[in-house]
């Protein structure tokens, strides 16, 4: 199994050690939001459940940030923010819906809706689409750390040159 941690591209170093700190003010300023978060996302979603449900997504609120100091904040801002690393795998297959990569089904929004099959509850909303959620996978770390049972990463595939047919051209 490969290590979590790669170096920076050359040159990068800085933004790596920026993607540290941001990811710890950000990790702190979270988890002083917890309280007060039902009622930012009951606001921001125009959803009121949020607030309805308070203890519940209070509850919710502090797994999920729990859940992002294991290391997503820093990789969002890392590899997608501040493109620290490149992302040189291929990646291929297609979401099976397990709530794997949801910070492990801990994901404050994550909706069941069978057997084993959960949801994004704010698929399409403009706070996923400023999230990390959109950028699963970029590596292979990402496939092992969530166990995903559908992506992988797709061997490299040869490239076969060609003469061209007229030389003289």
């Amino acid at each position: 199994m490969r290590s979590g941690f790669t170096l920076p591209q050359p040159g990068l170093w800085w933004r790596a050690h920026l993607s540290v700190a941001l990811a710890g003010v950000m990790n702190f300023g979270f988890r002083m939001l917890v309280p007060a978060m039902p009622v930012i996302m009951g606001i921001l979603l125009r959803d009121l459940r949020y607030v309805r449900q308070y203890r519940h997504y209070v509850g919710k609120f502090s797994v999920h940030f729990d859940a992002l100091r294991e290391g997503p904040v820093r990789h969002y801002l890392s590899d997608v923010f501040l493109q620290v690393k490149q992302v040189p795998d291929t990646i291929e297959g297609e979401c099976v819906q397990c709530g794997n990569c949801c910070l492990n089904k801990r994901c404050a929004f994550l909706e069941p809706v069978g057997e084993d099959k959960f949801q994004c509850g704010i698929y399409q909303s403009f706070l996923r689409r400023m999230s990390n959620c959109g950028s699963f996978p970029l590596h292979a770390h990402d496939i092992a750390r969530y166990q995903c049972p559908s992506y992988f990463v797709a061997p490299a595939k040869p490239v076969l040159w060609l003469k061209p047919d007229n030389p003289g051209r």
